[in-house]
């Protein structure tokens, strides 16, 4: 949609949003309220056809379900973040896979927002209103952050499964369940850093238990030094949430 020139003024550039969807009828729904809202829409079926939009014509942003045909959206993104031209552009993922490894998949290969079906257009036209308003560093900076800490629980995956593998070798079955509080448990707590602040997390001690020698568990506790509070993790899943 081309902006219309007035006179004695210089109007702000409509932004342009670059819908990709293998479904008709949810990119028209998108694009009937986007374009009411002053939002000029490209659009593409499929991972291909979007790339090769993104990069002929740089939208300021690009909506994309994960779940395309000939490419998926998660391939899409990484390969958007690959290419100079185009690493820039924020993207959402719009997509109906709610589950934690699929939308960890989503923030692993760059996105900048994932929203989960049903969602309304006016939900998806705020967190592009979002998007748009925040500095292309700030971006960069936030998915940076993300790919820390996704390299740092990889190398404390690798860390735990020797340790697990000491740990098997040591412990027996009578103490695998005990439930205590400790500073020195069977399975080395990993090295973290603080997910809001990027600080290294300070190890202070370890919950062990379960409910028997075949389900052993360890729950290791970090405090923030940048006053971020208190984190818990848990060493079978891999997962650190704050606590308080």
């Amino acid at each position: 949609m081309p902006n219309q020139a007035v006179v004695g003024a210089t109007p702000d550039p409509i932004p342009v949003t670059l819908l990709v969807d293998h479904d008709a009828d949810t990119r028209r729904m998108y694009a009937e309220y986007l374009t009411h809202a002053s939002v000029a829409i490209e659009e593409a079926e499929d991972g291909r056809e979007a790339l090769a939009k993104a990069i002929t014509h740089r939208p300021n942003i690009v909506v994309t379900d994960t779940r395309l045909p000939g490419m998926s959206g998660f391939d899409l993104c990484t390969l958007l973040r690959a290419d100079e031209v185009t690493r820039d552009i924020p993207v959402v993922f719009v997509t109906g896979d709610a589950v934690g490894t699929e939308l960890r998949h989503a923030e692993d290969v760059g996105a900048d927002a994932i929203l989960v079906k049903p969602c309304l257009p006016e939900t998806l036209y705020v967190e592009i209103r979002r998007l748009l308003t925040e500095s292309a560093e700030l971006r960069s900076r936030a998915r940076a952050a993300r790919a820390r800490v996704k390299e740092q629980l990889d190398r404390s995956e690798r860390l735990l499964t020797a340790s697990r593998q000491q740990a098997a070798r040591r412990l027996t079955l009578s103490r695998a369940h005990v439930r205590q509080q400790t500073t020195a448990p069977a399975m080395t707590p990993p090295t973290l850093v603080c997910p809001s602040c990027d600080r290294p997390l300070t190890y202070t001690r370890s919950h062990t238990g379960g409910v028997n020698a075949h389900s052993a568990e360890q729950w290791d506790y970090y405090e923030c030094g940048g006053g971020c509070g208190t984190f818990q993790y848990r060493q079978r899943t891999r997962k650190l949430r704050k606590v308080s």
